[in-house]
Parts: C-alpha cells; sequence; structure tokens
C-alpha cells in the first residue's frame, strides 16, 4: 500500500479514536458516493456530523486542513446528501474537519467543528 494511503487510514483510525473519547459516536466510515468519499460520519445528541480527516508529516506545504479545496468540499456534501437520503435523517447536520499533524514521537489532532459551510 502506498504510503500516504498508510498515513491517511492510521489519521482516520486516530480521528475515530480522537472523537470517540470526546463523546461522539462513529456510525459510518469511508463512506462512498461516485467519486466521492466521506471519512468519518458521527453522531452526538440530535447531530449528524459528516467529517473529513486530513493527515500530515509535517507542515512544510502547510497545515492539514488547508487542503480541503472547494472541490473536495462540494463533493463531500453531494455524498452527504445521498447518505442522509438513504437513512432518512431528518435532524440537523454539519460538516468538520479533524487535522492530524503526526511526528515521530506524537500526533497533534485538531477538530474544526462547522468548518466547512
Amino acid at each position: 500500500m502506498a504510503e500516504h494511503l498508510i498515513t491517511g487510514e492510521k489519521g482516520e483510525d486516530m480521528a475515530a479514536f480522537f472523537l470517540q473519547k470526546s463523546g461522539y459516536e462513529v456510525v459510518g466510515r469511508n463512506y462512498r458516493s461516485g467519486k466521492a468519499e466521506i471519512d468519518l460520519i458521527i453522531r452526538k445528541n440530535d447531530w449528524l456530523i459528516f467529517v473529513e480527516v486530513k493527515t500530515r508529516s509535517g507542515v512544510a506545504f502547510g497545515y492539514p486542513e488547508s487542503f480541503v479545496s472547494p472541490v473536495k468540499a462540494a463533493l463531500l456534501k453531494r455524498a452527504a446528501e445521498e447518505y442522509i437520503f438513504a437513512v432518512d435523517w431528518k435532524g440537523p447536520i454539519r460538516f468538520d474537519i479533524v487535522s492530524i499533524i503526526l511526528s515521530r514521537e506524537s500526533a497533534e489532532i485538531r477538530h474544526f467543528e462547522d468548518a466547512i459551510p
């Protein structure tokens, strides 16, 4: 498996664990719709939250959260619409980003709520 895929998978695992420790329930992972993929689908209280996880091994090229392009955001929203219809969700939703910067000794995890308008 390519190194960036391994890094991405590790980041998604770390994000899921981090969010669960923060009181969220993970209800879906890697939901696919056409060209789009939702990394994590979580719930907390009455909210359904679609999460884009961005993992990098450093910030030389920018912080991970800055790599969510308008095209990626549009694809994420399209996949979320399909998921909402499939499960007949009637409550509030939002789009979050979890940013992870990995180093040899540690990981910096930041959760941005309502990060994609």
